[in-house]
């Protein structure tokens, strides 16, 4: 029997960008022993898409060739495979698709049943699609890298969050004043009203002086920095705001930030930089996913477009400055 068929949006080869993307029909996903099917409702775009385009993740990323990008997904359960405990038919869910395989822009995707969490009704398909990579990563680089604790009984600190309007600072702006912490973010003039109204306590304008010396208003020194800016800040600029023992924690680790980890490790410095790697865990998503819910997190979403202008949507996340998440809908 022919498989059935369901439009997806590939690449065939590395680079490209809008214009390697390729609109096709190819079969809709066979479930392995531990998966779900799930209708597509919403997939947001990430920068790793992006890398994994350009060729910058060879040879582990992507699996294979044609690819179909996207990882973050949000949608509905309409098979489930054998040995799935969690699921039935009809649930509404939000997962992250494999680095390696993608598939998030389709009209249906597998996933296994580990990378999947329930979505209450009060959560919408776009809210959720926006939470796996980027919420996860504010997520753990603050309480697991940090240390902080969400509910607000740790002890009160400084932090820094650089390129608070991106992606992940957006979410670590808000996640950070669920806790005890001052907050100080760094974004672009236009994104200041938005990011002080998501909780932070002062906003620098990185096109000032000030700002692009990360220097607080208040003349605080930060326990922790949050670097999310994609662009790269030496260490010098860093360490005079730093307090005593004060970590910078580098989301986007390139080569002379992990320099300055080593060295810092073997100079048994008190003040650190460390690399952030992401380790998607469900029970972690679902407790974004519950923030939301309960309208203590929300998703700052750019712009919406449908699966058939997908090319848009790359576009737009590649070529512009974007405000929050942008979102394609099958």
């Amino acid at each position: 029997m022919a498989a059935k068929l369901m439009h997806a949006v590939q690449y065939e080869s590395y680079g490209g960008g809008p214009s390697g993307l390729k609109h096709v029909e190819i079969p809709i996903p066979t479930l392995k022993k531990g998966e779900v099917l799930v209708k597509l409702e919403a997939a947001s775009l990430n920068p790793s898409d992006f890398k994994i385009q350009k060729g910058l993740t060879r040879p582990l990323f992507p699996r294979k060739l044609p690819h179909t990008p996207v990882t973050d997904v949000a949608g509905e359960i309409v098979e489930v495979g054998q040995d799935v405990q969690k699921f039935k038919v009809g649930d509404k869910v939000v997962a992250i698709l494999p680095y390696g395989d993608g598939g998030g822009l389709a009209e249906y995707a597998a996933v296994s049943e580990t990378s999947t969490v329930l979505r209450p009704p009060e959560v919408s398909a776009a809210e959720g699609s926006g939470l796996p990579i980027a919420g996860l990563t504010a997520l753990q680089a603050l309480t697991e890298a940090a240390g902080i604790k969400l509910d607000g009984t740790g002890q009160h600190k400084n932090v820094l969050i650089t390129g608070a309007s991106g992606g992940v600072g957006l979410y670590a702006v808000q996640l950070a004043k669920l806790a005890n912490t001052h907050v100080t973010a760094t974004c672009g003039t236009r994104n200041i009203e938005l990011v002080k109204s998501l909780g932070a306590d002062e906003v620098l304008d990185y096109n000032t002086p000030d700002g692009a010396a990360l220097k607080s208003p208040s003349d605080r020194k930060y326990d922790f920095v949050i670097h999310s800016a994609s662009s790269a800040i030496p260490w010098s600029i860093f360490e005079p705001n730093l307090s005593e023992r004060g970590l910078v924690i580098d989301l986007t680790p390139g080569a002379s930030s992990l320099f300055t980890f080593v060295l810092k490790k073997i100079t048994f410095s008190k003040k650190k930089m460390v690399p952030l790697m992401i380790n998607a865990k469900a029970e972690n998503l679902d407790c974004l996913v519950k923030l939301v819910k309960e309208g203590k997190l929300k998703t700052v979403i750019d712009s919406k477009h449908p699966l058939s202008n997908a090319e848009d949507a790359w576009a737009k996340r590649l070529n512009s400055q974007c405000t929050g998440k942008i979102i394609v809908e099958p």
